[in-house]
């Protein structure tokens, strides 16, 4: 595919505007606003050059799944608006790099990595509970069972700031299959807003490439989108 800055502008734009569309379709169906809901692009393994016209193009928020990579191009690119999250595995002894450069971590599965990220917060730092609300083995995120007890524990340390929870559904090849991971997801924090009503739990990430238009209709608020928007995966350095 022809990879020129015009032609992956055009393209970029005509996926945008087609998640976009189908964002604000499954909002309405299920009697909410667009605007409660967040488009996270997924930037991983994809050039900076990509992020910058997706952001020229009105994507204000970006995730990232490997530390390594992704500090290179939020140290090149973070204009004020920007939003970068980190959406994938953490071990403890990157919280310090993560904590000092992403604007939010979705991706805490753990007492032990909140209180790395605690650490070296320096201010408040907005995290997410990764919840493996499914049980595959495969997947990251604290045990259903286990997420009341871990969450007031996080929740009281002085600099992690806990907006809601997050989740990843099994890839299926029909997303219906996967609502009731994203309804039990919601579920808990209902819960959650009963049993610790001082904090927000504002957020539900729920729903990627496959499956986001399930995810809204079963209440997240935000998605997160990498293939439907940048294309299929590029590992070897190229966007193609």
């Amino acid at each position: 595919m022809n990879d020129e800055p015009g032609n992956n502008q055009e393209r970029l734009a005509a996926n945008i505007a087609y998640v976009r569309s189908n964002i604000a379709e499954a909002a309405q169906r299920s009697g909410r606003s667009p605007g409660e809901i967040t488009l996270v692009a997924v930037s991983k393994t994809v050039p900076v050059e990509l992020v910058k016209i997706a952001y020229n193009l009105g994507v204000t928020d970006f995730g990232e799944n490997r530390v390594q990579e992704a500090l290179p191009k939020i140290a090149e690119f973070h204009p004020q608006g920007v939003r970068w999250h980190m959406i994938g595995h953490l071990q403890s002894n990157k919280a310090g790099k993560v904590a000092g450069a992403f604007d939010s971590v979705q991706s805490v599965d753990s007492l032990h990595l909140a209180q790395a990220l605690n650490r070296h917060a320096g201010k408040r730092l907005p995290v997410l509970l990764q919840v493996n609300v499914s049980g595959e083995e495969s997947k990251e995120g604290m045990p259903l069972d286990d997420a009341p007890m871990l969450a007031r524990q996080i929740a009281a340390l002085p600099d992690i700031e806990v907006q809601g929870l997050m989740t990843i559904a099994p890839l299926v090849e029909n997303p219906e299959e996967v609502r009731p991971v994203f309804r039990r997801l919601r579920n808990l924090r209902e819960r959650l807003q009963g049993e610790l009503p001082q904090y927000s739990w504002q957020h539900l990430s729920m729903g990627m490439s496959d499956d986001y238009r399930v995810a809204i209709e079963e209440g997240a608020t935000i998605v997160r989108i990498g293939r439907a928007i940048f294309g299929e995966r590029i590992y070897k350095g190229a966007f193609k």
